[in-house]
């Protein structure tokens, strides 16, 4: 693919958003991203980025980020850059066709809408597993786990003191519906 068959590409899929900054790189910018589109110095290689979260927020999650590196994003990958989390794809514009780059557009735009919400809903059920592992290791029992729980948000221990009682309601039971949940698929 060469640059004016992308800049061609980029206008049927982004019309008037699209913004030639340079020759070879291009740069879409809306309400909901930021796309930027640039070739090597030798316009031999494309590289696609959108801008997911800053680095600091994403730093808990770079475990599951790495995951799904390996087992979801596909061609596209997450990286770190600038103090931002990125969604990339590099590919060899030799042997790119429009079907590939129109579907790595569309990959990164989904990696941009999830964010980091699913990483932090697989570190949350890694941790409630961990609770549930070490109770059960200590021959607790749900119903005692639960009350633990309850315990320590009453105590302050877990949750915030400034919340009220529909917040915190809602908050220990989500937490009593993940221990429910995993508590007979985790073992000790």
């Amino acid at each position: 693919m060469i640059p004016t068959e992308l800049s061609i590409q980029l206008s049927q899929l982004f019309g008037e958003q699209v913004e030639l900054l340079a020759p070879g790189s291009w740069q879409i910018d809306t309400p909901e991203f930021r796309l930027l589109v640039l070739l090597s110095d030798d316009q031999s290689w494309l590289r696609l980025l959108v801008a997911i979260a800053p680095a600091q927020e994403a730093q808990p999650f770079i475990e599951q980020l790495m995951e799904d590196n390996f087992d979801f994003t596909q061609q596209t990958r997450y990286a770190l850059q600038q103090n931002v989390l990125w969604g990339i794809y590099q590919h060899s514009c030799a042997t790119l066709t429009s079907e590939d780059f129109i579907s790595a557009v569309q990959r990164l735009l989904q990696l941009r809408q999830r964010g980091l919400s699913d990483c932090f809903s697989r570190l949350i059920e890694a941790r409630v597993r961990q609770i549930v592992q070490v109770a059960k290791h200590q021959g607790q029992s749900l119903g005692a786990t639960l009350q633990t729980l309850d315990r320590f948000y009453e105590e302050g221990m877990l949750g915030d003191m400034q919340a009220g009682a529909e917040a915190r309601e809602e908050t220990l039971s989500a937490w009593r519906y993940q221990l429910t949940r995993l508590w007979e698929e985790v073992n000790p």
